[in-house]
């Protein structure tokens, strides 16, 4: 980490409200963090993607990658039973071997959130809904507000939002923090004490922001602004999760805890389908962020198809043989 990453964390961890007084004070502070070098960002994260592991590590890894899977349905189409189906999913992994552990989280639209918690229960597994007009988050503010209210007061216990690309893209930051401040007042669960409300996961969608230097100036951003987790995409974007956009996103939070001493978490999404790939994030986590973040409270998986994957190989390490594609369910 630079000194100049710990001189900006320590800035926004004493005195967001001084940075945030204005629009020139703010662009003043996210501009003047460090340049990402996007040769050696792309470089670093395709040398940790060679890594492999074996036996043992590769089996812990297989069950850490499982307990990090946000099992996730977000269509037009989706029906109360499709998000019965994906929930009890979640739940138990694979009916055949109750040894496999459960996913951290079903993510549903807000209008699915009574459905999933019906299934899901006191499992222990989560429930997100996205929010503030996703996936575009183009709507005015009272209705992001309300999506997001709806969502907490059926059940939810993460709310995934979307940042306003076209205001974050125009330069207008405090806009974009304003909003994300809005929504995680919004996050509060009524009669709960304060802190007990839903956790806020903050979309960027980088396949839109352009450049890796967007991608960190929307990551310090979210954290200043109260984020619990920062996420790459809603899914619908490509490209969406990559490994240097999550590498840039695993360095501001690092940094971030350096600096202020508070741990916020990252959420790849979209385009992880095998377990081979979440194996290679599991390494960038470790060596970028620190082990700390091998938990599914700092680290998840966006993904539909990614667990199926996992399954059939957590079932070859165990038993020395695939189980076919069609041996788990279809989501």
């Amino acid at each position: 980490m630079t000194a100049t990453s710990i001189s900006a964390g320590q800035q926004a961890a004493g005195d967001v409200s001084e940075i945030t007084r204005s629009e020139a004070s703010l662009r003043r502070f996210l501009h003047g963090l460090p340049g990402v070098d996007q040769v050696g960002a792309e470089a670093r994260a395709a040398g940790l993607g060679t890594r492999s592991i074996k036996t043992t590590a590769k089996e812990y890894a297989l069950d850490l990658a499982i307990r990090m899977v946000d099992l996730t349905t977000l269509e037009g189409a989706d029906t109360p039973g499709k998000v019965r189906a994906l929930s009890s999913k979640a739940v138990r992994p694979d009916p055949a071997d109750p040894t496999c552990p459960q996913v951290a989280a079903v993510c549903v639209y807000p209008d699915m959130v009574a459905t999933a918690k019906q299934v899901v229960g006191d499992s222990g597994v989560k429930i997100a809904a996205v929010a503030t007009a996703f996936p575009s988050g183009r709507a005015a503010m009272d209705i992001k507000i309300a999506d997001t209210k709806d969502a907490v007061e059926a059940g939810a216990d993460e709310i995934d939002m979307v940042i306003d690309r076209g205001a974050f893209l125009a330069g207008h930051y405090l806009q974009v923090f304003e909003e994300i401040v809005q929504v995680r007042e919004a996050c509060a669960r009524p009669g709960a004490a304060e802190g007990e409300g839903a956790h806020l996961k903050v979309i960027f969608e980088t396949g839109e922001l352009q450049t890796y230097d967007n991608v960190r100036r929307a990551s310090w951003l979210a954290m200043m602004a109260g984020a619990h987790f920062i996420k790459t995409s809603t899914g619908k974007v490509q490209p969406a999760a990559t490994m240097p956009v999550t590498l840039v996103m695993l360095e501001a939070v690092r940094d971030w805890r350096d600096a202020t001493g508070q741990m916020i978490g990252v959420k790849p999404a979209g385009g992880i389908r095998t377990a081979k790939d979440a194996i290679k994030y599991l390494v960038m986590v470790n060596e970028v962020a620190g082990p700390d973040w091998l938990d599914p409270d700092w680290f998840r998986f966006g993904a539909s198809t990614l667990l199926n994957d996992l399954l059939m190989q957590r079932t070859k390490t165990m038993t020395g043989r695939y189980s076919g594609p069609d041996y788990f369910t279809l989501d």
